[in-house]
């Protein structure tokens, strides 16, 4: 059976960070969700993520964050001058 599924983007990238979490396709995230909901049995949990990805460049192009956004500028407050004198 197919289902078309219409998801708010912030829906879509929460979904597809946690397929990705755990080493799955958005596809297989899915199915194991509804299979859970309905009482079947899921697939088992994969395989842990350093044996996923062949280089630090695999793992961060698919990692849980990637396309989510995040802001992660520094702040820019520096320390102050202090008088010991």
């Amino acid at each position: 059976m197919n289902v078309t599924l219409n998801l708010s983007p912030e829906a879509e990238r929460g979904l597809t960070a946690r397929a990705h979490a755990r080493g799955v396709s958005l596809d297989d995230y899915l199915r194991d969700l509804v299979a859970r909901e309905v009482g079947l049995p899921v697939s088992a949990d994969p395989p842990p993520v350093h044996k996923q990805f062949d280089n630090l460049s695999d793992w961060l192009l698919n990692s849980p964050f990637a396309g989510a956004d995040l802001d992660l500028e520094r702040s820019k407050d520096y320390p102050r001058p202090v008088d010991l004198g």
